[in-house]
């Protein structure tokens, strides 16, 4: 890798300041931590003085911005060191490729410096015709063009006519064109401004999804993301032909006139022809593929940053802890699998039950449910949503009408559970039961609690994103990996009950370590303390560092290994609830809930006990609730006793349901009618002008809709959340 001269390189520092709106030193520490080889969760938790309490989000947008502009500096330096070797480089050209700010912009610089491949200008010029090249580009001549042109011709090189030698030329004055940065950068900028983004259907008559793109024409700077995405996806199924409309005039008008500076009428023809073909030929396309590609990444990143959201309030849903679940994963043919989960997440039983078609056994299901309702002190039924689950839901119904028990349902989203169930994963856990046992046992625990059950899942399999499948899997799946890690990390983890899968999201904890701290807990019992750690095998003292504040130990040697306080700050911990009048063992018996009462000046205290004010107010803040399950403060599920269909629905009528789901242009709600239905965007609120649904609403929000219109034929439901 080139060495980038200390005057070249950019103050990256500085630009990331700029862009995330925040103060140098703050970007500078967060630079420092990133480098020292600290995770996001335990800068953004632990580390609150250092950064001025950048929060997650600003600190993984802060990493995302300097890695690029760090690959950035990169390949200026190649490009740099590239066009020094060719004994090219200027002082204006360093300039410009140091004030460059993208890779497309110095790639655009380091363009006629590239090593080409063999084009029509590469065979033109080694046929000698370079010189008549400079003639017309000049407009050099009191002759014709012929005339000047017979001077080239060369027979044994393959020039045999004036023609041939005009062609030639014409070539690499277009090839030349094409080169110049700041002609491409121009072009770029008048194409986005001025051009549209036209889609035709290749058969207007065939049926499709697409047909609302079957005639479409919009500007490139109007095109909503979910647009771009649903019309890559039609042209990539060879339903749509897309390509942009540029201002072919406005743009040959501006080549024309900076490149024709000389009137010349022997010349002036042949040099506009040789523009036009540079425009069309080369230009235009690699422009059309820049901006086609711009808008993808532009959606992309909108739909992964909608996808996060929607990730982060789905496994932040609050568990339902203490109850023994149904867990009902429905079917037909198969028959619907059961299987007993309680309270800890310990299946206790598994059956198969045949109450749908083709079977139709329904009250010999019915009276197999009862009993294990009896049997285990059954309180809740979550049933997946997939195949049969109307069916089931009715036959659900219909059961908690009939039995004395107090037992209410859940339709739960099980979208993943059959990955998860056929996953290694699943058979390492569920050794002794089948796919479907598997699946029952997930659909359960995903509503007991949603993150440690859905940690398990690749998030995209998750269903609550759009077009996921069509982006960049990469870039996706970092950003999805990272809403995970965040909200683990958020909730923390029971250090003796945790899974290998929940705990390797853990800061610091890779996939081997979570294997090797099951393994040690196996081996050795419960963890005592949170030292203990360090016995661990390959868990050194800075994994320890970085995931000792998000493990808890209930019942252990120190009552403060059950809070989020950091064994750093121990000490200062200690000696904070000395001062207050209090002990550690106050923390078990939940008696400092006055301690933010009796803490009154948190600068000097903070000064005396040699910790940052924001620490203490962080130590305080847990020491008052400790080991707060953030997750309470979400939206519970609604639980249902009975059924309605969407054949119940009627326009007016005013329902209680569930954000499933949030997208560019509405969001798609559960109302308990196997079928979510449709709020659009203009129907989310009348109080105040909002660009996208996640301004109103996010996924697991409660929420009271009005039925707009019902079609049974198309399963669709149009509601309105403004009643």
């Amino acid at each position: 890798m080139p060495v980038i001269p200390a005057h070249y390189k950019m103050d990256i520092i500085s630009n990331i300041t700029d862009e995330l709106q925040v103060k140098k030193w703050q970007v500078e520490a967060a630079v420092k931590l990133i480098d020292e080889g600290n995770t996001i969760p335990f800068i953004s938790r632990y580390r609150k003085e250092a950064t001025g309490a950048l929060n997650d989000e600003q600190l993984r947008k802060l990493g995302e911005r300097l890695t690029y502009l760090r690959n950035l500096e990169d390949r200026k330096a190649t490009v740099i060191a590239s066009i020094t070797e060719q004994g090219k480089m200027t002082p204006e050209l360093r300039a410009q490729i140091d004030a460059a700010m993208t890779m497309v912009v110095v790639e655009d610089l380091y363009r006629p410096y590239k090593q080409k491949k063999r084009t029509r200008a590469t065979i033109a010029r080694e046929k000698g015709l370079e010189g008549l090249a400079v003639i017309i580009r000049l407009s050099r001549t009191n002759l014709s063009l012929e005339e000047e042109a017979k001077a080239f011709i060369d027979e044994e090189k393959g020039v045999e006519t004036a023609e041939d030698a005009i062609a030639g030329a014409k070539d690499i004055i277009a090839e030349d064109i094409s080169d110049v940065a700041d002609y491409r950068l121009k072009i770029r900028e008048l194409t986005f401004t001025h051009g549209n983004l036209v889609c035709q259907a290749k058969d207007s008559d065939a049926e499709s999804v697409y047909e609302m793109y079957y005639d479409f024409s919009s500007p490139l700077t109007k095109m909503t993301g979910y647009r771009t995405l649903a019309i890559n996806r039609g042209e990539k199924e060879k339903i749509l032909t897309v390509k942009i409309e540029a201002p072919v005039d406005r743009i040959i008008e501006y080549l024309n006139h900076q490149i024709i500076v000389k009137a010349n009428p022997n010349t002036e023809e042949c040099l506009k022809e040789a523009i036009l073909d540079s425009y069309t030929r080369l230009i235009a396309p690699s422009i059309e593929r820049e901006l086609r590609n711009r808008l993808t990444e532009d959606a992309e990143d909108g739909a992964i940053t909608v996808f996060g959201k929607n990730l982060t309030q789905l496994l932040m849903q609050p568990p339902i802890a203490g109850r023994t679940v149904l867990g009902w994963d429905p079917a037909f043919r198969t028959g619907c699998k059961l299987a007993v989960v309680d309270s800890t997440g310990k299946v206790l039983d598994t059956v198969v039950i045949y109450p749908t078609a083709p079977q139709n056994r329904v009250e010999e299901a019915k009276a197999t449910v009862k009993k294990l309702i009896k049997k285990y002190n059954i309180s809740l039924i979550s049933c997946g949503n997939g195949t049969a689950s109307r069916e089931s839901e009715a036959i659900i119904a219909d059961l908690i009408r009939e039995i004395p028990e107090d037992v209410q349902y859940v339709i739960v989203n099980e979208a993943g559970a059959s990955v998860y169930s056929a996953s290694e994963l699943a058979t390492e856990e569920f050794p002794q039961f089948d796919v479907g046992q598997r699946s029952a046992a997930s659909i359960a625990r995903r509503l007991q609690d949603p993150l440690a059950e859905l940690v398990k899942i690749d998030p995209k399999a998750i269903g609550v994103g759009q077009y996921q499948h069509d982006m960049n899997q990469k870039k996706l799946g970092e950003a999805l990996d990272g809403v995970v890690e965040d909200c683990v990390n958020r909730v923390g983890v029971d250090l003796n009950t945790a899974s290998a899968p929940l705990l390797e999201h853990i800061s610091g904890i890779n996939k081997q370590l979570a294997k090797n701290i099951v393994a040690y807990r196996e081996a050795n019992g419960r963890f005592i303390t949170r030292k203990d750690l360090l016995k661990v095998p390959k868990l050194g003292p800075k994994a320890f560092e970085q995931c000792a504040g998000f493990m808890r130990i209930n019942g252990g040697k120190n009552p403060l290994d059950s809070t989020s306080v950091h064994p750093e700050s121990y000490e200062a911990a200690t000696a904070l609830l000395t001062k207050a009048g209090f002990s550690t063992e106050d923390i078990t018996a939940g008696t400092l809930k006055g301690l933010s009462l009796i803490v009154r000046n948190y600068k000097g205290l903070s000064e005396e006990l040699g910790i940052g004010e924001i620490t203490l107010q962080d130590i305080v803040k847990e020491l008052e609730k400790p080991g707060r399950d953030p997750r309470e403060e979400m939206p519970k599920p609604v639980l249902r006793s009975d059924v309605m269909n969407m054949e119940d629905l009627k326009p007016g009528m005013i329902l209680s349901g569930t954000v499933r789901n949030v997208i560019d242009f509405g969001a798609f709600v559960d109302i308990g009618v196997h079928q979510d239905g449709l709020v659009h965007i203009s129907q989310l609120t009348n109080k105040k002008f909002i660009k996208h649904p996640m301004e109103v609403v996010s996924v697991g929000d409660i929420v009271q809709v009005k039925v707009l219109s019902v079609d049974i034929a198309k399963k669709r439901i149009q509601l309105s959340m403004i009643i």
